[in-house]
């Protein structure tokens, strides 16, 4: 709601407005999921769309997340820098996502297996290639536009 006061001044009338800014608790908070995707310099830039639109719709299938929230960094890495486990490929891809705590187990296995099953299906990359990491972190842990995240309202639920 917006203050607005009048003062007349010996040479016209001024008018000063004052809006408050919202509260925090009424904030909408952008990306809660970041998204980090390793792999090797010879197949990741190739795939990076197709990664993003998999990863994506499996966090939006299991986690209930929106669909225009969206934060993916791609780390293309040369052979000396991305050593991985025996009997892997140079499809080897490390997929890091951290997020606000508050999905329940069941949640997390459901991402963990259409990310599995739609690289495989959609990208070619088979499961003994594929490792995923969720990082929980308390909202208090996070700070994004100005503001602590368990100050900021979601227009979405983390408990699913």
């Amino acid at each position: 709601m917006s203050s607005i006061t009048s003062a007349l001044t010996g040479t016209g009338t001024s008018l000063s407005v004052r809006v408050p800014s919202p509260t925090r608790s009424r904030l909408s908070f952008g990306a809660v999921s970041q998204v980090k995707i390793y792999g090797t310099q010879s197949r990741l830039p190739g795939r990076r769309d197709a990664l993003s639109d998999v990863i994506h719709g499996c966090v939006v299938d299991a986690l209930e997340y929106p669909t225009e929230k969206r934060a993916h960094r791609f780390f293309a890495l040369a052979p000396e820098d991305f050593r991985y486990p025996p009997g892997r490929s140079d499809d080897y891809t490390i997929i890091e996502i951290s997020l606000f705590e508050g999905r329940s187990v069941a949640t997390k296995k459901k991402l963990y297996a259409l990310l599995f099953e739609r690289c495989e299906t959609q990208i070619g990359i088979a499961p003994i290639d594929l490792e995923i990491t969720l990082t929980e972190t308390p909202r208090h842990n996070w700070g994004i536009r100005g503001a602590p995240g368990d100050e900021l309202g979601l227009d979405y639920k983390v408990e699913v």
